[in-house]
């Protein structure tokens, strides 16, 4: 919950917007501001104060304990012209909050942070649990001192300016180990702890069972990912309460899957009492991995016979594929979670002069590999190695990455050890449609005229299908120097069931600078008018030209009305 804290009328107004915009996300404080303040402080996970800074500052430093506890606080300037970051930058949030803000208000985030200055992410924002000199560490990599990585087990990082050498160490690892001096210790979430329990078992008895197997086996408690066990146990008050006091969820297979697994130890005692030879062992294997930790039992004081077990696998780290659509071209539409997945991979894919536009988007120590035309099956396969070898990676496309872009080849590659996530970008379609009026307003079909990849023949049957079909088309590469009667042989289809005057947009280099956008017939469009970087658009029987935009009307019952 956001607490929200304002003095003045001109405060209020601007807190208010942040109220309409986040219904459910804030809780507004009225009365004296002292009283307000200390109450979302003791309430709220985030502040966002509509003070002068100083005064705020003089509100909160008597309340502030442990930054890892204390709420993220943020000062807007009652003119709503500034949203400053003051306390929990990382930690509570502050940061990103102030950049909501600032899209919210139209305001200007101030981040002082200094990682977040100079686009290194800090060490504390990357999700992950983080002890040692994490200080030193973040102040080596912000001077651009040598910083060693030792990745004992393989974690999908963002790019981080490490080396092989250096005085400082930034370690990734599930060990229970104690930091080095110069030494930051990141604990990545590999390890599934599998348990089998009786009716009735104690959290105590749970928790002590996995808090010695991971202690024996040398584990940290820090990396466990997930307590797993049979859909039978998945409402054990012992076991639900263990995953909470861990602070990891319960994740619960059905008996017959866990059968199925191949386990060291299986018994007769879960088979018939559940269904499966085996639950701790063939829960923690279910998704893969290696067994640390085998089967073992609980100990009980008081001699009586143990209630639980439970085993330990390491699941190997995912490589993590975001194969992402940079828009048209301006910058604008280029999706904030466009941007976020840029900035979080530490390897960049893509055609180079989509990388260009976004060069300046990466984090420092981004390692950017780039080709030309002509090689996308290429630059997919070396995507999916990359993400294949534990890294973060992201694979840029124009338009929308799934749409005659990067995603399908990539997809075609990639196989189920590694998370791939599509990110949706505005296509050159959409993007014409909208400076051309409202073309798509009804049934539509984007088609590409390069037959490179597909026979003209399929080309053709498509094109046929949609002018039957009355679809209104949006043409994709519809003509270069080599491929040159492919989109008049596209219009003399069309023409076979459209009038002579239905209306067709043109646009070329959508969003960019030089953004061209004509509206003119099927009987006059000039093929030689048109080249690679132009979106063309034909509307179908019931598009008009209105007032100089096309728009085809979401019905057919108004068309006579709209001539």
């Amino acid at each position: 919950m956001i607490g929200l804290i304002s003095a003045t009328a001109a405060g209020a107004a601007a807190r208010d917007r942040l109220a309409a915009a986040w219904p459910d996300r804030v809780r507004v404080y009225d009365g004296p501001v002292g009283d307000g303040v200390r109450r979302a402080f003791a309430e709220c996970e985030q502040l966002v104060c509509f003070l002068a800074a100083g005064a705020v500052v003089r509100l909160v430093a008597p309340l502030l304990g442990d930054k890892a506890a204390d709420p993220g606080v943020v000062c807007v300037d009652e003119a709503g012209r500034f949203a400053v970051p003051l306390v929990g930058g990382h930690g509570g949030g502050a940061n990103e909050l102030a950049r909501e803000i600032g899209e919210l208000l139209g305001a200007e985030p101030v981040v002082t942070t200094a990682t977040d200055a100079v686009g290194i992410p800090g060490l504390d924002t990357l999700g992950l649990p983080v002890e040692g000199d994490v200080a030193g560490v973040s102040r080596a990599l912000l001077d651009g001192e040598p910083v060693a990585l030792r990745a004992e087990v393989n974690w999908p990082l963002p790019p981080l300016r490490t080396g092989p050498e250096g005085a400082y160490t930034l370690r990734v690892t599930d060990r229970l180990t104690e930091p080095a001096r110069h030494e930051a210790v990141l604990r990545p979430p590999t390890l599934v702890v599998g348990v089998g329990a009786s009716a009735g078992v104690p959290v105590d008895e749970v928790l002590a069972l996995v808090g010695d197997a991971l202690a024996e086996a040398g584990l940290s408690a820090a990396s466990v990912a997930e307590l797993a066990t049979v859909d039978a146990k998945s409402a054990e008050p012992g076991l639900v309460g263990a995953a909470a006091r861990l602070g990891v969820p319960l994740v619960t297979h059905p008996a017959p899957a866990l059968a199925a697994v191949a386990v060291p130890n299986p018994s007769d005692a879960p088979l018939a009492a559940v269904g499966t030879p085996s639950v701790a062992e063939a829960a923690a294997l279910a998704g893969g991995g290696e067994l640390l930790v085998p089967k073992r039992k609980s100990r009980r004081a008081d001699g009586r016979p143990a209630m639980a077990t439970c085993a330990v696998v390491r699941r190997p780290g995912r490589g993590r594929l975001a194969v992402v659509g940079l828009g048209p071209g301006a910058r604008d539409l280029l999706t904030p979670r466009a941007k976020a997945e840029l900035r979080r991979a530490s390897v960049l894919v893509g055609l180079d002069q989509y990388v260009d536009q976004i060069r300046d988007l990466l984090r420092p120590g981004t390692r950017v590999l780039e080709s030309g035309l002509g090689a996308e099956e290429e630059r997919a396969r070396t995507a999916v190695e990359e993400a294949r070898g534990g890294r973060a990676v992201a694979l840029i496309g124009s338009g929308d990455a799934g749409v005659y872009a990067m995603a399908s080849p990539a997809l075609a590659e990639a196989s189920d050890d590694i998370d791939v996530i599509g990110v949706p970008g505005v296509t050159a379609a959409l993007a014409a449609a909208a400076v051309l009026g409202a073309p798509l307003g009804h049934d539509h079909v984007s088609i590409s005229l390069s037959d490179l990849h597909t026979p003209w023949e399929v080309i053709e049957r498509r094109v046929r299908a949609a002018a039957e079909a009355d679809l209104v088309v949006t043409f994709y590469n519809p003509r270069s120097r080599g491929r040159d009667w492919q989109l008049p042989g596209a219009l003399a289809v069309l023409a076979g069931h459209r009038a002579p005057a239905t209306p067709v947009g043109v646009v070329r280099n959508v969003s960019r600078p030089d953004e061209s956008v004509r509206l003119t017939t099927l009987e006059a469009l000039d093929p030689a008018t048109v080249d690679m970087m132009t979106v063309v658009t034909v509307g179908n029987t019931a598009t008009r030209d209105i007032a100089g935009r096309m728009v085809t009307p979401r019905g057919y019952r108004w068309q006579e009305g709209a001539r």
